[in-house]
């Protein structure tokens, strides 16, 4: 609604049940829209986003990424592309996106800023209409399926995101801790409150294979994602264990190199939608 105030829990509508998607710039094009989402900070969601539009990409779809975490973005790092800026579209109000090695379509917070290491701060609301201006004042040119990074949390950026983009399905990204646990079961309530299709979970950091005997080791203990599975009956799409080549691979902002196996069934998923 033009009036939202973001006060939710003094509001007596259901927005649930309302269209408020907002509108792509004209000469865009996007398919398919998968969030990534994460109950909380530092679990991986970044580097899942990356991955993914990265393995679909190398599938023969054309990618983009919406990077929504816009007090913390990293996506542009994870690709090499942190000193690009966003370039105004000639004679139109929008900007055109940044375009990686590969041909994955980016925008990012750092995109726009002077300096890449420029703090925003920025109160909800205006990061939340930040976002939504990523959505309808960039051009993105015919992509099949968009991966918006969202920020951690049940606040009013992943709300603005569920209302405002036509979300078919999102991605919840974990790791073993039991501390996680909860932290998810909140993003999988808010999806399903918000009638958001969950395509299924990825735990980042399941594992560490040992170099010599090849072991796994559960770093941080026994894993509870099966048994969030279990209660919520959506599926486990990959374990993604810990590796240097992967940490190495994204602090040279070469993402793209990566081949990560694990990552092939939930890649399927994604690609199911438009099949």
């Amino acid at each position: 609604m033009a009036d939202c105030n973001h006060e939710c829990g003094s509001c007596s509508q259901n927005c649930a049940e309302r269209d408020l998607h907002a509108y792509l710039n004209k000469e865009s094009s996007v398919k398919k829209v998968i969030g990534i989402v994460s109950g909380k900070g530092g679990v991986g969601k970044s580097l899942v986003t990356s991955l993914l539009a990265s393995k679909v990409c190398k599938d023969g779809f054309r990618t983009a990424i919406l990077d929504a975490d816009i007090t913390g973005p990293s996506i542009p790092e994870s690709f090499g592309v942190g000193n690009k800026r966003a370039e105004a579209v000639e004679g139109q109000d929008a900007l055109k996106t940044v375009v990686t090695d590969s041909g994955i379509q980016l925008m990012s917070m750092n995109f726009l800023l002077q300096n890449e290491n420029d703090p925003v701060v920025w109160r909800g609301p205006v990061i939340a209409g930040a976002v939504k201006q990523f959505w309808t004042d960039v051009i993105w040119k015919d992509v099949d399926f968009m991966f918006v990074d969202m920020p951690p949390g049940t606040g009013d950026v992943p709300l603005t995101i569920y209302q405002s983009l036509p979300i078919d399905g999102i991605i919840i990204v974990s790791s073993p801790q039991q501390l996680v646990r909860v932290i998810v079961e909140k993003a999988v309530n808010m999806a399903n409150m918000m009638n958001i299709p969950i395509l299924g979970l990825v735990e980042n950091m399941s594992y560490v294979k040992c170099p010599d005997c090849g072991k796994e080791i559960t770093v941080f203990g026994k894993s509870n994602i099966d048994k969030i599975s279990e209660t919520f009956n959506i599926p486990v799409l990959a374990r993604l264990p810990m590796e240097e080549k992967t940490s190495a691979a994204i602090d040279a902002g070469d993402v793209e190199s990566l081949d990560i196996p694990e990552l092939e069934a939930a890649a399927k998923k994604v690609e199911s939608l438009l099949k």
